[in-house]
């Protein structure tokens, strides 16, 4: 399999390394819609140099020279080199050589570049095995076999985490009953059967309508009667949302179906039930709103309020980046959307580009708070269902806590990534080792220099070192001038 995963990757890297890099032209102070990338282009490392470095990765591998395999590795990431599968090499590198907190970074990264990379999934899920986290290595593995059911590696992965904990429940239960004669479990299962037949005859009636009234309190409701599905929008870790007509009340609306395994625990699912009924209490003309939330015996269904537009994502496809000016009024928009859900002691926990509406009018609006938690003041949460999304989560999300200067973080990624094009971790010079961003003024000159400074203090590694409220990150935003100072 090793072997497999070299191949995969020494493939790629010849493909980048003839692949014809884009060139950025410069008019007048502003990138030309061709310099999508926003980088400058340059040879990145001669054929023989590139061959001479994948023969090495592969003899390294083959000899289990990990240090090896990892020092080529951030040689080839230093020149240039982005591809998700060179951060799975490292990862599993990494992790062969027992460097897990090393081997987790590369494998968030692998993910965060492609989310259907199944090797750094399985990859991950084994860390996640090795340190004793076996919710998360159970979903990492559950993920990689949805995105490929036939691979190998994964399969075996899922059996040996599988079975590990049914080996440690086996375990448990033989160290606990250890010197305990036989027939003590035997008197104990008899006692327990008389209770239970006791109990039943006694309370029949009284189960029996409790069990109805349940029943007609969660009976089966057929969405499909008062809402027509038109077509699906969009799709993200959460669930599915499609565009449909309510009609009983004669109106557009976006449905999110909520994934199915999410809720497989009823306590998760009272969780997520609990929280989404408080988010559609917030009403802001900057938020999307949550019409009412549909809880059926197989799913769950939240109705949003439908905006006419495109979400910014999609605006960052179309046109690579957009300039200051428009940034300034669609962030003071999305700014004073998430500074009011943040009074109200919510924070979003899933900010990017994808959850920000642009309406035809211009109006900019925050969605998709469908995921979002409540927290105490001033305090964070351990979040239960949802993580967020990789490349837009601050350090401490990434180690399962939140707190309102996280939601501050990746508006800050959403603000650099509107700007230049790329999210900061992406653009060529981006220093792995100090976490040293590109500054966005040093990439394009009508970015004023304050935005550096903004940016820079946002996505700060300790969130007590941030712009500690939306509030102030929007005064120094909507303060700042219109183009860079020149020299």
């Amino acid at each position: 399999m090793k072997r497999s995963l070299l191949a995969a990757v020494c493939c790629l890297f010849i493909t980048l390394a003839y692949a014809e890099q884009p060139k950025p032209i410069i008019v007048e102070g502003r990138y030309s819609p061709s310099s999508y990338s926003l980088q400058p282009a340059e040879t990145l490392q001669t054929e023989a140099e590139l061959a001479s470095s994948l023969t090495e990765i592969n003899e390294a591998f083959e000899n289990k020279d990990y240090n090896s395999v990892i020092k080529l590795g951030h040689e080839l990431l230093e020149k240039g080199f982005e591809d998700p599968n060179l951060d799975t090499a490292l990862a599993r590198a990494y992790e062969d050589s027992g460097k897990l907190d090393d081997a987790l970074y590369y494998a968030r990264q692998a993910i965060a570049k492609r989310p259907s990379n199944v090797e750094a999934y399985t990859t991950r899920a084994n860390i996640y095995f090795q340190k004793g986290d076996m919710l998360r290595a159970r979903e990492d593995i559950d993920t990689a076999l949805k995105l490929n059911p036939k691979s190998t590696r994964a399969q075996e992965m899922r059996s040996k985490i599988y079975n590990d904990a049914s080996s440690s429940r086996v375990r448990k239960t033989k160290q606990k009953s250890k010197g305990m004669p036989p027939w003590f479990f035997v008197y104990v299962l008899c006692v327990l059967a008389v209770v239970a037949f006791y109990i039943f005859l006694r309370f029949h009636k009284a189960k029996q309508g409790a069990l109805e009234e349940k029943g007609r309190s969660l009976k089966e409701v057929n969405i499909k009667e008062q809402y027509k599905f038109i077509r699906p929008i969009g799709e993200g870790g959460m669930g599915k949302v499609y565009e449909a007509y309510d009609n009983v009340l004669k109106r557009k609306v976006a449905v999110k179906r909520i994934r199915p395994e999410l809720l497989k625990s009823r306590y998760v699912r009272e969780q997520f039930l609990a929280e989404a009924r408080t988010v559609a209490m917030l009403r802001n003309p900057h938020i999307v709103e949550i019409y009412t939330v549909i809880e059926t015996k197989n799913s769950l269904y939240l109705v949003f309020e439908y905006v006419e537009g495109q979400t910014l994502e999609t605006r960052l496809d179309i046109d690579g980046y957009i300039l200051f000016p428009e940034v300034k009024g669609i962030f003071d928009a999305v700014c004073k959307g998430l500074s009011y859900a943040h009074s109200h002691n919510i924070i979003h926990c899933d900010l990017k580009p994808g959850n920000i509406m642009i309406s035809d009018t211009g109006i900019a609006k925050v969605m998709d708070f469908g995921v979002a938690k409540r927290v105490p003041e001033g305090g964070g949460v351990d979040p239960t269902t949802i993580a967020g999304t990789p490349a837009y989560m601050s350090p401490e999300q990434q180690k399962g806590f939140m707190t309102k200067q996280s939601d501050i973080y990746s508006l800050a990624v959403c603000l650099y990534e509107s700007l230049v094009g790329q999210v900061p971790w992406s653009v060529k010079g981006y220093d792995l080792a100090t976490k040293k961003i590109v500054l966005p003024s040093d990439i394009s000159p009508t970015i004023p220099t304050e935005i550096d400074y903004l940016i820079e203090t946002s996505l700060n590694e300790d969130p007590a070192l941030r712009i500690q409220t939306v509030d102030e990150f929007n005064d120094i935003l909507q303060n700042a001038r219109n183009f860079k100072k020149q020299n």
